[in-house]
């Protein structure tokens, strides 16, 4: 098999064969590493084997792949050139569109990952509050640099000397880690929901929502909402704008260019001039091809009502897999938005139910994961999701066999 014969050759080249979160050896047995194509909702791994994708290449993929609109707008800017001597016109256009979709941006910031996002809004906190203490939620993930990281290979303590953590949706939590803290405060940056891998996903609950803001207020820290997942698949705006509540920065990439790499800071008036007190910058932070795929990406989102489809497409999902489960016996639990779904096992602390189910599905065609969450995509259609549910329903079957 191609994947095996790729797998022997990365491990002399590479360490350990492959890195990270996309490193295949860490999931169930079945997953291919290595892929070959993708079109639309699905992909195809080099052995020729066909996915519905609700992965979605872990969030960047928000359209569909290779969406025609999008891929339009790279290649005319492409033709034109990508990494130049500065940026291109492409990079006002782009900050004006966030601006004008985005309530609480007077501003936009670009790189390349969310890491360079979030470390990005918090030094903009830092710079304008003159402070050092960051405020996160326990267990959440921003990142990969040593200040984030989920392990601490490589990492100094004193790279999170600065971070004080607080228990997500306990407002009583975030209130007494604050008074620690006191008059050191540089910002409280939390995810519009949590998201940890492993464990079942939370909705915010609106009361902690607001309240954060109101305590940001308060102590003269800046809010910093980490959109890097969520943004783009809940809400154009901003994922807590529909609960009235507006960060003063954003950090936002995955889904912002349908699969291009760039990210974004976005802030408020009020931090404009910290802002530009900063050297934060990149070799490739400015190439214009990816700027040009989130300008096409969001407007093709906000002009065919995207985020209105993922809803649908991923309800039925929702529903559909529920009503699996219920006929073979499991008990599941099926948490946070339907654009961002994840499906657990009732009593499986060693995910072996999750893991055997999983690798079922893959080879029932259809492509999830075990213990990180999912990812709709407005090219998910009804049909998909049907072609899709006849796949888990089997390898909820074989599950049933096992267990």
């Amino acid at each position: 098999m191609k994947d095996g014969e790729l797998r022997e050759r990365a491990l002399k080249v590479v360490p350990g064969g492959m890195y990270g979160h996309l490193n295949a050896a860490i999931f169930a047995p079945g997953y291919p590493q290595f892929f070959d194509r993708a079109e639309g909702c699905r992909q195809w791994d080099v052995d020729g084997r066909e996915y519905i994708d609700f992965m979605c290449s872990w969030g960047p993929i928000v359209l569909g792949h290779r969406h025609p609109k999008v891929e339009e707008a790279a290649q005319r800017q492409l033709a034109k050139g990508d990494t130049l001597n500065g940026p291109g016109p492409i990079m006002v256009e782009l900050a004006e569109l966030l601006v004008d979709t985005v309530p609480s941006a007077d501003w936009a910031m670009f790189s390349k990952n969310g890491t360079d996002a979030t470390t990005q809004a918090l030094m903009v906190a830092r710079a304008a509050t003159g402070r050092t203490k960051v405020l996160m939620a326990h267990g959440a993930y921003h990142g990969a640099d040593p200040w984030c990281t989920p392990s601490m290979a490589g990492v100094t303590p004193n790279e999170r000397a600065d971070l004080a953590e607080f228990t997500y949706n306990s407002l009583e939590s975030l209130e007494a880690v604050a008074a620690e803290h006191d008059g050191d405060v540089a910002a409280i940056i939390v995810t519009p929901f949590k998201h940890d891998s492993f464990e079942d996903q939370e909705l915010v609950e609106p009361a902690f929502a607001r309240g954060a803001r109101a305590l940001a207020d308060r102590i003269g820290a800046a809010l910093v909402i980490d959109d890097v997942r969520a943004g783009f698949r809940i809400d154009l705006r901003g994922s807590w704008e529909p609960y009235g509540v507006r960060p003063d920065l954003t950090a936002w990439s995955k889904a912002m260019a349908n699969g291009y790499p760039i990210a974004a800071v976005t802030g408020t008036d009020a931090l404009r001039n910290a802002a530009q007190t900063l050297y934060s910058t990149g070799s490739f932070w400015f190439s214009a091809v990816a700027m040009a795929a989130a300008k096409a990406t969001i407007e093709t989102l906000r002009d065919d009502d995207g985020i209105a489809q993922m809803n649908r497409a991923g309800a039925q999902l929702r529903e559909g897999l529920y009503a699996q489960a219920r006929t073979h016996g499991f008990t599941v639990n099926q948490t946070g938005p339907v654009s961002i779904p994840w499906l657990s096992f009732e009593g499986d602390a060693d995910l072996s139910r999750a893991m055997f189910w999983s690798d079922a599905c893959l080879r029932h065609g259809v492509y999830i994961h075990p213990w990180h969450n999912w990812f709709m995509s407005a090219a998910h259609t009804e049909a998909d999701v049907a072609r899709a549910l006849e796949g888990t329903d089997l390898a909820f079957a074989e599950t049933r066999k096992q267990f």
